[in-house]
């Protein structure tokens, strides 16, 4: 099963989305899900959109991958931005799309140059806002 899944392709409107969401700020996240042994944009999130907003998008029982630029004010009131990389895993869903999506996410992270912090979740408590924040620090 993994020799398939490493094969993976990656859509071309993946990196292109996640420039412009590093270098032009046009979107505050991006989601991606794994369709026809492709990884393909989910959903586009703009830059008015919350941390809230883009936990809500992401399915309860299906995995994505997902990017989200992270602003915060440092303790010396500078105002600073990560990228994150979250392997979305719940545990309600299915084994074999676990693994699809295990299996292809070093291969696709290193497709999207500049991410900063990566953080792995099965569950929504394991990237509530707090988490994020102190993994920003």
């Amino acid at each position: 099963m993994a020799n398939s899944a490493s094969g993976m392709a990656v859509h071309d409107d993946c990196k292109m989305k996640f420039v412009e969401l590093k270098a032009k700020r046009n979107y505050r996240f991006i989601t991606f899900k794994i369709e026809s042994q492709q990884v393909v944009i989910d959903k586009l999130g703009s830059p008015e959109e919350s941390y809230d907003d883009f936990t809500a998008s992401l399915p309860a029982d299906e995995c994505r991958y997902a990017v989200f630029d992270f602003d915060f004010i440092t303790d010396e009131n500078c105002q600073k931005s990560k990228i994150f990389f979250i392997a979305w895993s719940p545990d309600t869903s299915k084994v074999r799309m676990k693994m699809v999506y295990a299996s292809s996410k070093d291969r696709f992270k290193r497709e999207l140059d500049g991410i900063q912090v990566e953080l792995q979740a099965t569950d929504p408590s394991e990237m509530s806002f707090d988490i994020i924040k102190a993994r920003a620090f």
